[in-house]
């Protein structure tokens, strides 16, 4: 009888063993991989199983393939990084759009690829598509949460491809390429976009900004990329979704499909006012600046060296230091 009640309680511990991730590291530390080999198959299925509220950050590792899913890093999911094998072959992939989920006039909302909602995460050599087409707005990636990096990811769309949003939450983004058609850069965060290729796929509008008025930095473009399909000739830096807006292009290169105005407003007059819209050292083609709309701005020295580095920008307090530094072991 003894030995029975041994080989029952060594069965029971196996077996619930077999339904607990494998890693060295259990609490902190998962790999993702279509073929069976991690710890999961599917990424929304390793974010289910991390601890809510962890005090050390807790780190997925995603092997290469195509994961055809919807994901969402939940609010009670904060300091959770993704990290792919490979940024051209780790694709996470959805084809969501507004007529097709039909949810109402927020349908845009409920469409992302990627969601993320928790604070202190970061995303890393990653490919994040909305494969729906041309057929309106489309999500890939959205981005609710506070103090979010985003690094070396191919960020892929049409309408509204990258949601950032979060008043006065802070957003960025380090080497990526982003792509899309109209608004596809949209939100209400202050966001860094630091190195990225900006990439307009036809004649339409970069950004779409939201930027509440006390809030005082919304899109920031430094050293960035500006470029687009052949057949693009018309393309504006941004347009005020929100009469609010603020966006600044600094150190950057634009192609020759910027419209020589740079800027639209929407048909709201009102915005000429309320509006910051700025550029500094452009250079390219789509540079010249001899045509811009009188209400946007040319930065001097003294406005960048004063106002716009990173740490002016993202930082709201010591608690906050240089979150945007963070480094994945990979």
């Amino acid at each position: 009888m003894k030995t029975f009640l041994i080989y029952l309680l060594l069965s029971t511990s196996l077996l619930h063993c077999k339904d607990k991730p494998t890693s060295v590291n259990q609490d902190n530390e998962f790999t993702v991989a279509k073929d069976g080999s991690g710890d999961y198959t599917s990424i929304q299925a390793a974010i289910n199983d991390t601890k809510s509220f962890p005090y050390e950050q807790i780190t997925i590792h995603i092997k290469e393939g195509v994961y055809h899913e919807k994901v969402k890093i939940y609010e009670w999911n904060p300091k959770v990084t993704l990290i792919g094998e490979n940024k051209e072959r780790t694709i996470i992939r959805y084809d969501d759009y507004f007529k097709g989920i039909d949810l109402g006039r927020n349908s845009t909302f409920h469409t992302s690829t990627l969601q993320v909602e928790g604070n202190d995460c970061f995303i890393k050599n990653l490919t994040i598509e909305n494969t729906a087409g041309n057929v309106g707005q489309a999500v890939a990636l959205s981005l609710t949460g506070n103090r979010i990096k985003v690094e070396n990811c191919i960020i892929k769309g049409n309408q509204d491809t990258v949601y950032t949003s979060g008043e006065g939450h802070k957003q960025y983004f380090k080497d990526c390429f982003i792509e899309g058609t109209t608004d596809f850069i949209f939100g209400q965060a202050t966001a860094v976009f630091d190195g990225c290729q900006i990439h307009s796929k036809s004649d339409s509008y970069i950004t779409a900004a939201s930027t509440p008025e006390h809030i005082p930095f919304g899109y920031v473009f430094i050293n960035c990329r500006l470029t687009a399909d052949k057949n693009v000739t018309k393309v504006y830096l941004g347009r005020p979704w929100r009469i609010y807006a603020k966006t600044v292009f600094i150190n950057c290169e634009m192609g020759k499909q910027i419209h020589p105005e740079a800027w639209h407003d929407w048909n709201k007059p009102e915005a000429h006012t309320s509006a910051f819209y700025a550029e500094y050292n452009s250079s390219g083609k789509g540079a010249d600046n001899t045509k811009r709309v009188r209400w946007s701005h040319q930065l001097n020295d003294k406005d960048i060296q004063q106002n716009y580095s990173l740490k002016k920008i993202l930082i709201d307090s010591l608690a906050d230091q240089d979150w945007y530094k963070i480094k994945s072991t990979n």
